[in-house]
């Protein structure tokens, strides 16, 4: 049995498909016991006790003094939070909002709500208007929400949002000392009881839940909201069980390697922040050190970066490419980063030559795994060794299928290297949408989750990407549904019909943009559009960067807009002006290539100009084949 206080330091497991079906020879329930998010905590507390859990930057700047939480402080917190909820009503029916930036109360508000109903984690960058579609789809009865703050106006958007909300009777406040200030008080609902989090946690006990309550593992623990292609809030529903076995497998994945530090600036409405850098650390006995409430959006945490990673002599961090970029714009300068050996990046592509090029900048290897969050953060997780292109191999107790569809039906089994739809099954798969409707599309042959992507196995077990089949435009890491854009402008008298597709974006992976045919007779011009699309979407990331007019849609042969098409479009014409900009003369085309997807061949004019070209277009997300003619 692995020693879970001190893991030895031995070979890592896992590292190939062969090791994964040698794992899976003993029952899934006698290699992960735990069905609950729960116990893991309690657990953490009696392996670890008075060893620090959680180091809490709130600015973000040099020498700061950290708020520290133990593992024993945690998950008492947990279980307070948890008797609090108890108290005020709360089962396991019940579902609580959260509306927190990242604090010292998040991890036990997020946990100690699981302990007694389900939680909603919310993105606090939303617009009022679409959290309030979030909480009125979730069926939230309470809400936890930071308190009025100078850096924050969450509790406006509270306020603003809760008429709509009838169901909602309880508002807990968290407050921050140098973080919120100003008296908590709701006009818009006097009716809703308001208590603060911290004052009312104080009176609970932490030896045990009052409830009483016996967990099971398919039970709801959180809601998470995830972007659709529906136009309303699409509801995940993941399960204690699915939570267990993401944290008890990271052990195992993570047995050859001593105890140590990581920095978490993924917000934790995110999935990945939750269980990867949430759970499944503490399940592991890491300490965490909290980049700030902003995460990698403060601009001081990310200017003192380098410097963090020293002080608290960081040895990991997980992040999406956007952060990559700007990190790899930061400089080190004298600060000692010889602690950082592992970067994990998700949520979008990361450009081989972009990855190569950092690992080699700041001498740390870069992996690539793939998620999301119907399937609690991972499918497929990279080993030592990644083959370059690879998201890394199945998860045990998982499968992954890649096949050809025909009106949601599997029509053909995909062959190895052979690109088709991505199906998964397997005990970190979530338990289907809140909403009915959602799930019509999202399983095939009973309980194989359709992810929408396309990609292919090779011989030796590893996945890979070659791109959508679904429509979300992926902006940093944040999941833009594309009906968002073109439900706004087709309602533009002058637009007869528009598709929002995502361009690459060096920065951010991809842009929303816009392609728009107008109604005959009809005149307008892309700034009023523009302006249209700012009055009208509520959601600011998914105002689109860019609009074209063009004469007509490219339609497949039974008359269905092409996207693949439009893609392929706006991928040239970025290239083609990425090279204009700099002087560089070339020809660039695009294919849809079986294996890789989008595939973009730049032809340059002069050879010389070979190493300027490469440098421009390795940041983006796309697969360029470099050449000169």
């Amino acid at each position: 049995m692995t020693d879970l206080r001190n893991a030895p330091v031995e070979a890592p497991v896992l590292e190939s498909l062969a090791d994964v079906e040698a794992f899976e020879q003993t029952p899934l329930a006698q290699q992960f016991p735990h069905t609950n998010s729960y116990d893991l905590f309690q657990q953490s507390a009696a392996l670890f006790g008075d060893d620090t859990a959680i180091e809490f930057l709130l600015t973000g700047q040099r020498n700061e003094a950290p708020q520290s939480i133990s593992f024993q402080e945690l998950a008492d917190r947990i279980t307070q939070t948890a008797n609090l909820l108890h108290t005020l009503g709360v089962n396991p029916a019940t579902t609580v909002s959260v509306l927190l930036p990242t604090l010292p109360q998040s991890h036990p508000v997020i946990w100690g709500t699981q302990a007694a109903g389900i939680v909603n984690p919310i993105n606090p960058l939303l617009e009022a208007e679409h959290i309030a579609d979030i909480i009125e789809a979730a069926e939230s009865e309470l809400v936890v929400c930071l308190g009025p703050s100078a850096h924050s106006d969450l509790w406006q958007k509270l306020q603003s949002a809760l008429p709509r909300l009838a169901r909602v009777h309880t508002v807990l406040v968290v407050t921050q000392p140098h973080f919120t200030s100003g008296e908590a008080v709701l006009p818009t609902r006097p009716d809703i009881r308001v208590l603060n989090y911290d004052e009312a946690i104080a009176g609970q006990p932490a030896q045990a839940l009052l409830s009483g309550r016996q967990f099971r593992g398919d039970q709801i623990a959180a809601c998470f909201h995830t972007g659709g292609t529906t136009g309303h809030p699409k509801i995940a529903q993941l399960t204690h069980g699915n939570m267990a076995f993401l944290g008890q497998l990271m052990r195992v994945y993570t047995a050859h390697l001593p105890r140590h530090t990581i920095l978490c600036g993924l917000p934790l409405f995110h999935i990945y922040g939750v269980i990867i850098q949430g759970i499944a650390a503490f399940a592991i006995g890491y300490r965490i050190v909290l980049l700030t409430p902003a995460g990698f959006r403060s601009q001081e945490g990310m200017k003192n970066f380098w410097y963090h990673i020293e002080r608290f002599r960081i040895r990991g961090f997980s992040t999406v490419p956007t952060v990559l970029m700007a990190l790899s714009q930061i400089p080190v300068g004298d600060a000692d980063i010889s602690s950082l050996k592992a970067i994990n990046s998700g949520a979008a592509p990361l450009s081989p030559s972009f990855e190569q090029r950092f690992e080699t900048t700041f001498d740390v290897a870069v992996s690539n795994g793939y998620g999301m969050t119907e399937t609690t953060a991972l499918i497929a997780r990279a080993p030592s060794y990644q083959p370059p292109g690879s998201v890394g191999i199945r998860l045990p107790y998982s499968r992954v299928r890649v096949v050809h569809l025909h009106d949601g039906e599997v029509s053909k089994e995909c062959g190895l290297n052979e690109s088709g739809v991505i199906l998964v099954r397997g005990p970190q798969v979530f338990c289907g949408y809140k909403a009915a409707s959602d799930n019509a599309t999202a399983w095939v042959e009973g309980d194989w989750f359709n992810t929408g992507d396309l990609g292919y196995l090779d011989e030796q077990g590893f996945l890979y990407l070659s791109g959508r089949a679904k429509d979300l435009i992926i902006r940093g890491g944040h999941n833009i549904d594309p009906a968002i854009i073109e439900e706004c402008l087709s309602a533009h008298p002058a637009v007869a019909s528009c598709i929002a597709i995502g361009m690459p974006d060096a920065y951010a992976g991809e842009l929303p943009m816009a392609f728009v045919v107008l109604r005959p007779g009809q005149s307008c011009s892309v700034d009023e559009l523009h302006r249209f699309a700012e009055t009208h979407i509520t959601e600011r990331a998914a105002i689109p960067k860019r609009i074209e007019f063009i004469d007509a849609m490219p339609l497949t042969a039974v008359g269905k807009i092409y996207r693949p098409a439009l893609r392929l479009r706006i991928t040239e014409m970025v290239l083609r002006e990425l090279l204009q900009d700099k002087g560089i003369e070339a020809t660039v085309t695009g294919q849809q290539d079986k294996q890789k997807g989008l595939l973009m061949h730049v032809t340059l004019k002069t050879a010389s100009q070979q190493a300027l070209a490469q440098d421009l277009l390795a940041p983006l997300p796309v697969e360029v084949v470099l050449g000169t003619g």
